[in-house]
């Protein structure tokens, strides 16, 4: 016999729980509504409480045998004992954004500190190219021992001196070249170049001009020489007391001031022209000398270093000798400056520092000459060849004793355009 009232126990007719219907004398308070809690994403695999199954690792959409979708259902779908329902589908690939977006990148700033970086880069590199070229010059001559000079002008005035110093060259090179072995250094080309507003002059001295020997001050001595009126040629000037008694000779006999000097030899005239490739010439009627081994034919040719002192040395072959030869210099040096004085090679390490690195080592200027003076002399060079330019012999007269004697009437106008920073309009030999 049952003593439990009706509903109640097991096998009851009813299924509710014992409450106010058994006990009126219980009432439960109100149950306030809350916010349903937010689901957490939970790792894969693992059950979310103690409703949630246990994932073995194989995803088949069933756990336990109980179709995916019906944890979703009854209570455990609506945030029961089970906790929230897993949301359908694949696990996320990775953890969500966190904090703000990022910004879009600030273009300009980059491009300002990258262009900052560059300039800065370049100002290194142009400092250190500086201090490295300036170290390589060998600044020997001292314009300050030349006595009683002429006056100063607005032109920018160049001696350029071709020598033919053999130093650093090997044996081989000295075959090679047909340059001999003679010991010491001789003149074997000399050049006025006047840079001035007016025009570009160049003016070949011919080493065997007639020239007058100066008063001088001797360059290791100090002694002062008197003038004894001795004449000989201009070259001798060089051999008998070295840069400074031939730019004394040549402010003397022509009144024009020597503002710089400059002096190049053998080797390093050939090692310049090899660095940059060689130097187009279009040489007019071709020609042979066996002391210099010179050989052309007649056209538009490319000449090697070993090829281009050849073309410049070559005496021989011509009838007016040293006159033919010096206008061959002046039409060389102008090719050499026009394709090295060039924004292709100055801007290219891969051209510029060869060139430096051949001629500098055997240049030889005085010891007021800059970097800055040695390349505007360069580009004054290239101006030659342009409509501004001008190149010629000094114009000759005569000679004397074998020796060439300048026109004085037109070395005097010559001088006297340079001065007055005009257009020379003199022509020469």
């Amino acid at each position: 016999m049952n003593d439990w009232p009706d509903g109640y126990g097991r096998g009851g007719q009813g299924s509710e729980p014992e409450g106010p219907r058994a006990m009126r004398h219980v009432q439960r308070p109100p149950v306030p509504q809350q916010r349903p809690p937010v689901p957490q994403q939970q790792p894969h695999g693992y059950g979310d409480g103690y409703g949630a199954p246990y994932d073995s690792g194989y995803n088949t959409g069933q756990v336990y045998g109980t179709p995916a979708a019906s944890v979703h259902d009854g209570r455990r779908g609506q945030g029961g004992p089970g906790g929230p329902a897993r949301p359908a589908g694949p696990p996320p690939a990775g953890p969500p954004p966190v904090g703000p977006p990022r910004p879009a990148p600030d273009w300009r700033r980059r491009i300002k500190i990258g262009s900052l970086v560059l300039v800065g880069s370049l100002l290194v590199v142009s400092i250190g190219t500086y201090f490295w070229a300036d170290g390589k010059v060998k600044r020997e001559v001292d314009l300050s021992k030349v006595i009683e000079r002429p006056k100063d002008d607005d032109c920018t005035t160049y001696l350029i001196v071709g020598s033919d110093s053999r130093a650093g060259m090997s044996s081989e090179d000295k075959k090679r070249l047909r340059t001999g072995s003679a010991e010491g250094k001789r003149t074997d080309s000399m050049m006025i170049l006047a840079d001035c507003s007016g025009g570009t002059t160049m003016i070949s001295l011919p080493r065997d001009s007639d020239v007058e020997i100066p008063s001088f001050k001797g360059s290791d001595s100090g002694k002062l020489f008197p003038n004894q009126g001795r004449r000989v040629k201009l070259n001798a000037a060089y051999a008998e007391d070295g840069p400074e008694l031939l730019v004394r000779t040549v402010e003397h006999n022509t009144h024009l001031r020597i503002d710089h000097y400059a002096e190049i030899g053998f080797a390093g005239f050939a090692n310049i022209v090899d660095a940059i490739g060689g130097v187009e010439m279009d040489i007019p009627k071709g020609f042979k000398d066996e002391k210099s081994g010179a050989d052309f034919d007649a056209g538009k040719q490319i000449l090697s270093g070993e090829q281009a002192l050849a073309f410049v040395r070559t005496r021989y072959a011509f009838a007016e000798a040293d006159l033919a030869r010096t206008k061959n210099q002046q039409k060389f040096l102008a090719a050499l400056a026009s394709q090295t004085a060039t924004v292709g090679t100055i801007l290219n390490p891969f051209k510029l520092y060869p060139v430096m690195g051949a001629g500098l080592d055997t240049l030889i200027v005085d010891k007021d000459m800059s970097l800055w003076d040695l390349s505007q002399m360069f580009f004054a060079m290239k101006g030659v060849t342009g409509g501004d330019g001008k190149s010629l012999n000094m114009p000759v007269s005569g000679s004397r004793g074998g020796n060439l004697v300048w026109d004085k009437a037109k070395m005097d106008q010559i001088v006297k355009e340079i001065q007055n920073d005009e257009k020379v309009t003199v022509s020469g030999n």
